[in-house]
């Protein structure tokens, strides 16, 4: 219901994949124990949340979430999120989620 993912590119070193938010969406806050991800805000407008930091992101901004830190985002408008990172693609620990997919 949030919008969907594109994935284009996954291999032994890299993964790389296109986000597309809609507006009022607020994705899971989440952490990767081993993951390192780069992503790039190609359009839209999003409120970022890393760590005790919030902050709005805009297009052509990047930021870099390295294994261990907690992060959200929240479209404000629809958003374009170009995202690579290395190739552990299940390691995503939910910490709250609003459809449901912490474990527990």
């Amino acid at each position: 219901p949030w919008g969907r993912e594109v994935w284009y590119a996954h291999n032994q070193l890299y993964a790389g994949k296109v986000l597309e938010v809609r507006a009022g969406h607020l994705l899971s806050l989440q952490l990767h124990e081993v993951k390192h991800e780069t992503l790039f805000l190609q359009s839209g407008l999003v409120l970022f949340t890393r760590g005790e930091e919030e902050f709005e992101w805009k297009p052509g901004e990047v930021i870099e979430i390295p294994p261990g830190t907690v992060h959200r985002m929240e479209a404000v408008e629809d958003s374009v999120i170009l995202e690579v990172s290395t190739p552990q693609l299940e390691d995503i620990v939910r910490l709250e989620d609003r459809y449901g997919r912490t474990a527990g």
